[in-house]
């Protein structure tokens, strides 16, 4: 990771790094971050938020943790999807959102975004981090390898029956049988197919011309919404396959994707060693911690199809309470507690103790 940010959030990088080291202590706690500390102060109110799919499982792990050490906190959060969660933040409707990706700069340069001050900068946190899994349902089969290319002809509808030649040179052994191929992405506006379409895109440029989009393209197969509608129409059917959050991969059968030389499965170290691996994007403010993974990766135990999905809010709020409410639900959910709770409910990968010091800046920041 680059640590260019940490210079310019410099005063309070002593103070950040003392407030996750209280919470572990229970000393100094930031607000709802767990602490059995009572002068720690209670956070009261309602929040709203909404969003990336991917995070369903993590939010409701955050949510439980922090409104059991405040009651009087009531958080609600709708999994709508990435595209209409940061819609939602951007008129007010929500005062946080869930992206499976971060806003665009010349989106944060259009706005406006309702909540926050007037000049106030974004915060965005890669505090989900987790890799997309490509799952199938063919009976007798649980896994299957695949490189870039043959991946990009299944989804661009080039390869259309499982015994196909390029299939089965990659899965020597493997009894394949003549079913039709039925692709199943995501019907609405998606991170999650802006994440599974950039790597086709970047290592598959040839074959997948439709770029990184986060609206799949007129390229046929079976459109379904949202993260649970794609595993149940995987699930539904026979020969077909699709890519979902990997938290939601249950029983089906899952690709393993050529790195270099060899075929790498997905799980949270993977994942969480492309993103340690990947710079930051340029051009951003200090609170706006924003990944340009490195899909072409050849590193050695990487997996390069994965999203980073992050915590959306404001640096500066126009309202304070709304404020106090953000700045603890995200730390909590950057927390080691809160990391923990989120892999132990959604098989996330927590996120490295360097990026969590960029993080934590970040959110003391939020006022």
């Amino acid at each position: 990771m680059k640590l260019s940010r940490l210079a310019q959030l410099g005063a309070v990088a002593a103070v950040a790094s003392l407030a996750l080291a209280g919470c572990a202590a229970n000393e100094s706690a930031a607000p709802g971050a767990g602490s059995s500390d009572s002068s720690a102060p209670s956070l009261e109110g309602n929040l709203v938020g909404g969003g990336a799919s991917s995070q369903e499982v993590a939010v409701q792990a955050w949510t439980q943790g922090l409104q059991t050490a405040n009651p009087g906190l009531t958080i609600d959060y709708d999994p709508s999807g990435s595209g209409t969660g940061r819609e939602s933040f951007q008129a007010g409707a929500v005062q946080f959102a869930g992206s499976d990706r971060a806003f665009k700069t010349d989106e944060i340069t259009a706005g406006p975004f309702e909540a926050c001050a007037a000049d106030s900068d974004l915060v965005e946190l890669p505090t989900y981090i987790s890799p997309i899994a490509v799952v199938f349902n063919i009976d007798g089969v649980d896994s299957l390898n695949l490189d870039a290319t043959t991946l990009a002809k299944i989804f661009a509808g080039e390869i259309t029956t499982w015994n196909d030649p390029a299939i089965a040179a990659l899965n020597s052994g493997v009894e394949l049988p003549s079913t039709a191929i039925t692709p199943v992405h995501r019907s609405d506006k998606s991170g999650t197919t802006g994440n599974f379409t950039d790597y086709l895109a970047k290592t598959a440029p040839d074959v997948w011309t439709a770029g990184s989009v986060e609206e799949w393209p007129a390229l046929g197969g079976e459109a379904a919404q949202g993260t649970s509608g794609v595993i149940s129409a995987v699930e539904g059917g026979q020969g077909t396959i699709g890519y979902a959050d990997a938290s939601r991969a249950g029983n089906l059968g899952t690709v393993a994707i050529q790195v270099g030389e060899d075929f790498v499965e997905y799980s949270p170290e993977a994942a969480a060693a492309i993103v340690d691996a990947s710079p930051e994007e340029d051009g951003r403010a200090a609170t706006d911690i924003a990944i340009k993974l490195d899909r072409t990766s050849t590193e050695a135990g990487v997996y390069p199809i994965v999203l980073v999905s992050y915590l959306i809010g404001c640096a500066e709020y126009k309202d304070a309470a709304t404020a106090e409410m953000v700045k603890g639900f995200f730390s909590y959910a950057a927390s080691a507690e809160g990391q923990d709770a989120a892999a132990s409910a959604a098989g996330s990968a927590p996120i490295s103790e360097t990026l969590r010091t960029q993080v934590t800046e970040a959110i003391e920041a939020i006022k």
